[in-house]
């Protein structure tokens, strides 16, 4: 997948009620490319958790269209969405989704295995990378939320991708941690080429050069 293209877009929600603030993503015609870096700055209740709903499948309550390369995501089916969540869109959701009686690194090895994209060794070494070294056998349900994100982090980038979803994923981190998690965001998107696609209501990602989208 080279591109992600929305054209229209409008949550129906928002259609319900009338869409009344200016925005560069809703009601516009928006391409997001391979290779590049997008920051979505989404205040509270702009529609930043159905954007990232609909760009991965989970919700299909929308106007408009938002098209995979050239293919309206309307017409996949559950096998094409399964393919695709496995080898070309990773995605960190803000809830975090890991299972709390799981080592953290198990959490990650689980979906590893998915793909077998990552060896157990390097993702070992991007838990010592971000800190975290000394929680990788702990059970994720005793790790703080800071710490949960970046083994979320991890967890996300461990599978081939064209692009990369993250849904607020430095909101609990300071500045040091959140340089380390761009760093090993955009080592990840270089290996194979992939886009970055982040949310922020305040705290962003360190990533230079993105270009900044006001939901």
């Amino acid at each position: 997948m080279e591109k992600i293209v929305l054209q229209q877009v409008l949550p129906e929600v928002f259609a319900a009620e009338g869409l009344r603030r200016s925005s560069d993503v809703w009601m516009r015609e928006l391409t997001l490319l391979r290779g590049h870096s997008y920051c979505i700055n989404a205040p509270s209740g702009t529609g930043k958790t159905s954007l990232c709903a609909f760009l991965t499948g989970r919700r299909t309550d929308y106007r408009g269209n938002i098209l995979f390369d050239n293919r309206n995501i309307s017409t996949l089916g559950i096998d094409d969405w399964c393919a695709l969540r496995q080898t070309s869109l990773a995605y960190l959701p803000q809830e975090l989704d890991l299972f709390d009686e799981l080592g953290a690194v198990d959490n990650v090895l689980l979906k590893n295995r998915l793909t077998d994209y990552c060896t157990e060794h390097e993702i070992r070494e991007m838990f010592q990378y971000l800190g975290i070294a000394d929680r990788a056998d702990a059970p994720a349900g005793r790790l703080s939320v800071g710490q949960k994100q970046r083994v979320a982090l991890i967890r996300a980038l461990c599978q081939p991708f064209d692009f990369v979803l993250l849904d607020e994923p430095v909101s609990h981190l300071d500045r040091h941690n959140n340089t380390l998690c761009a760093d090993l965001v955009m080592k990840m998107a270089g290996r194979c080429n992939g886009g970055i696609i982040y949310t922020s209501v305040g705290n962003e990602l360190m990533v230079p050069d993105a270009t900044v989208i006001n939901l």
